[in-house]
């Protein structure tokens, strides 16, 4: 599992947190992941949808792709498929993939890249293997996390971000033995490079064998721990998670909502995790408005999800085959289209 690595002694640190000056969330929910086929026959992991959404708002899917070594010829993609009223971020952790929309935002993403999409108003997009894995197969690690828009940001004009591994903000633990990727969000003042409507933190942290890591957490945001791989326990009861299984947080035996999230790898960890208990956090500040989905579309109510059927008939959502763009290395210029 590449993803971006780095030396842990040489990054910032994340602040020491003692117990006494910390209120540490439980776990008030573990959800196991059910398995899923999607776009041309892969599969995926998901955790959410499947659970109460309100415990994931601002968050509406979870999918989890691989761990999978592809035999020659079984790498599979998704057809060209529309979009509304939400972002889709593709985090790929080992192979590649190739994202192309109606924008003309895409490229190639791998080995730790983020493509970042924001569907909005609508958009059209097809991902797929690249050539060379469809050809000679290989290993194959993401996952996508679908984020939902507010009412008033549903209409924003779609754009895309390309955000390289070496454009993440990297962390270590208190103790060094952490390493913690700043993929969107803040992080004991630390930001990382995903621009985000919705206030989020988003995060891929491999926790040493029988380390423990503990973060500042807002106490207005909801919190996620999902597992990539590996073995730990979540939380200050020692909730025993494994690879494929959801931590949702609740608050604290002294507030609604404690300030700090805290987790520890097992001692020992399956050859895949050789390195550490991979995980991934998330949390944002919830919407709390209705939602009325229906396969690719996220709104507010069944009208604006009938309408957006019918822009998408009526070509309002993108022209396919879209032209290309040049590449794009930094978030930043995405704004501009």
């Amino acid at each position: 599992m590449p993803a971006i690595t780095a030396d842990t002694l040489t990054l910032p640190r994340l602040p020491r947190m003692p117990e006494s000056e910390r209120t540490a969330r439980r776990v008030a929910k573990v959800v196991r992941a059910r398995r899923f086929l999607e776009g041309e026959g892969f599969e995926v992991r998901r955790p959410f949808p499947g659970m109460d959404l309100s415990l994931a708002d601002p968050f509406l899917l979870l999918d989890h792709m691989g761990a999978v070594e592809y035999a020659p010829g079984e790498a599979k993609g998704t057809p060209w498929h529309p979009h509304r009223g939400f972002e889709t971020v593709t985090y790929i952790i080992d192979g590649a993939f190739q994202h192309q929309d109606t924008t003309g935002g895409g490229g190639l993403i791998s080995d730790g890249d983020t493509q970042w999409m924001t569907a909005g108003s609508g958009i059209q997009h097809i991902e797929q293997p690249p050539p060379e894995l469809v050809a000679k197969g290989g290993l194959f690690h993401g996952v996508q996390l679908w984020v939902n828009l507010p009412r008033a940001q549903k209409w924003a004009p779609p754009r895309y971000q390309d955000i390289r591994a070496t454009d993440i903000k990297l962390l270590a633990g208190a103790d060094g033995a952490s390493l913690v990727r700043v993929i969107a969000g803040e992080l004991a003042g630390h930001e990382g490079p995903g621009i985000t409507y919705t206030p989020i933190t988003y995060l891929h942290a491999t926790v040493a064998p029988g380390a423990r890591l503990t973060m500042p957490w807002p106490p207005d945001f909801n919190a996620l721990l999902y597992v990539l791989s590996g073995d730990g326990f979540a939380g200050p009861e020692n909730r025993p998670l494994s690879e494929g299984q959801l931590a949702v947080f609740g608050g604290s035996p002294r507030t609604e909502h404690g300030d700090a999230l805290t987790f520890q790898a097992a001692d020992t960890q399956p050859l895949a995790s050789k390195n550490g208990w991979e995980v991934l956090v998330l949390g944002g500040l919830p919407i709390r408005e209705p939602i009325a989905r229906y396969g690719p579309f996220v709104m507010n109510t069944r009208e604006e999800i009938i309408q957006a059927f019918e822009d998408f008939r009526a070509g309002r959502m993108g022209t396919v085959p879209a032209g290309r763009v040049p590449h794009r290395s930094s978030a930043d210029e995405n704004l501009d289209g």
